[in-house]
């Protein structure tokens, strides 16, 4: 039998699958906090020069608060280590998505995903007890750097536990749960002051999740896109067992070997994206739409902590609007008249338009209709692009390179990371500058993702060269890329 019809046999969607995903989504709090940490540790209070002693002015703190800048007197020209810090976990992001992504194509999502959440934990609590500041910033880095691996075979074993019908839910449900987990971040600084007990205690859940997730099996999708199909019949009967429907005669459909990713086509390669002309075209595009969307989205939400009011309160806020993006999301992205490839481009735009708004309003207004408003109703526009486009593209790419083709997307997303930390403070040039590029960016990718074709109801691809479940229709996926290409400029 056809993959698609295994799943329908063993249980789409099933109880195992169900606990299998919650543990996965669920980590998307952890992972939320870790990403979000330097907003709080790194929060800057308020100060002023004593020149009262001979020699250079001594910075005196008038709030009491416990951060690295009060600390390691990260203020005046030292200011920007503050930002650095933010971007070194990003730049980590960066490169855990370049090595792990095409590495868990290769060898396996569990293995990957397993090493990585467990040094990830380790560098966690390195930051924690970081003597210095250059300590601090290089366990930030490596912090990212497995973030980066995790995040990516994380998301692609909550879409390969589970049947294609039901991708769209769980990654919006990961999505989602990341969103709530910069909400409780926010209210665990509130009550967790001191800066090395927060890292610390943001950090400790990592430990469970990592106990929890050792049970986890290998993705059916993946043995099947290398051409082991004992042993993804093996997992498949497993999850049939768990989901109280056990299968007597499940045999998957046997591929050519030639044609999965195991016997070295080039299927669970990077060169394979740019030698094949239809992804790469798609991969540029796409890159460019996860730049925009992180630089955006990262954007608005690291100046939460800058903005007016409390500082916990913003963070916690700038979670919650996420909130509302996701049944939206949920809702369009699965209506034929929107679908994937529109509801991105809408949402894009539309965060674009928010940010040009805050850009003509007057700084000082006040009202329902303020700066605050629009930044966080482009956060939410930004947030709904931002869990279609990880849907979208895992709909784009085949199995065998679906974690290569989402790596190279993910490295542009977080060169946008690396440089949303310094955006808002490009308001010493001038206060609209930060809003202008966030606007930009929206608008542009969001007429860019146009260009894209449409993947809803159209059926996904296992290898580079999957056959039509029929044979009198068999046709090799680059036909069928040429065909979504064709159909796309008609919608």
């Amino acid at each position: 039998m056809e993959l698609e019809d295994a799943y329908q046999a063993v249980g789409e969607f099933g109880p195992y699958q169900k606990r299998a995903v919650g543990l996965l989504v669920l980590l998307q709090l952890y992972m939320a906090g870790q990403a979000m940490l330097v907003v709080l540790v790194g929060a800057v209070p308020h100060y002023h020069l004593d020149h009262s002693s001979s020699g250079p002015g001594v910075v005196r703190f008038t709030e009491d608060l416990d951060s690295i800048v009060t600390e390691w007197y990260l203020v005046q020209d030292e200011a920007y280590k503050v930002s650095l810090a933010g971007s070194l976990f990003f730049a980590g992001v960066l490169v855990g998505n370049i090595v792990f992504g095409p590495l868990s194509d290769r060898v396996g999502r569990r293995p990957v995903f397993l090493t990585v959440l467990f040094f990830e934990v380790l560098f966690g609590y390195l930051t924690a007890v970081a003597p210095s500041y250059e300590l601090f910033a290089l366990s930030r880095l490596l912090v990212g750097l497995m973030n980066g691996g995790m995040g990516l075979v994380c998301f692609a074993l909550t879409q390969e536990y589970v049947g294609k019908s039901y991708w769209a839910i769980t990654g919006t449900m990961s999505n989602c749960a990341f969103a709530v987990g910069i909400a409780l971040f926010g209210l665990l600084g509130f009550y967790v002051r001191p800066w090395r007990t927060l890292a610390a205690t943001t950090n400790s859940p990592g430990v469970l999740f990592f106990l929890l997730a050792v049970v986890l099996p290998e993705s059916p999708r993946w043995l099947y896109s290398q051409g082991l199909i004992d042993e993804a019949e093996e997992v498949l009967r497993y999850v049939a067992m768990r989901n109280g429907c056990p299968v007597t005669n499940l045999k998957l459909r046997r591929t050519d070997p030639a044609l999965s990713g195991r016997q070295g086509n080039g299927g669970g390669g990077l060169l394979r994206l740019v030698s094949h002309p239809v992804l790469r075209w798609r991969t540029m595009l796409l890159m460019y739409t996860w730049y925009a969307c992180s630089l955006v989205y990262y954007g608005l939400t690291l100046g939460a902590g800058t903005t007016s009011g409390s500082r916990y309160g913003n963070v916690a806020m700038y979670g919650l609007v996420e909130l509302p993006a996701y049944p939206l999301c949920m809702y369009f992205i699965n209506k034929p008249w929107a679908g994937r490839r529109r509801s991105t481009a809408g949402f894009l735009c539309l965060a674009g338009v928010s940010c040009l708004c805050t850009v003509i309003l007057p700084e000082n207004s006040a009202g329902l209709i303020n700066t605050r408003s629009l930044a966080l109703l482009g956060k939410l526009m930004v947030s709904a692009a931002f869990n279609i486009v990880y849907i979208y593209t895992a709909e784009l790419y085949p199995t065998v390179i679906r974690n290569a083709g989402l790596g190279v997307c993910s490295m542009s997303c977080r060169v946008g990371g690396i440089l949303a930390p310094f955006v808002p403070s490009m308001k010493v040039v001038h206060s609209s500058l930060p809003f202008t590029v966030f606007c930009l960016s929206g608008l542009t990718a969001g007429c860019l993702t146009l260009l894209l074709p449409e993947t809803l109801n159209n059926p996904s691809g296992e290898t580079l060269e999957t056959p039509h479940p029929n044979p009198a229709h068999s046709r090799v996926l680059h036909t069928k890329l040429r065909l979504y290409e064709d159909s796309s400029t008609s919608r």
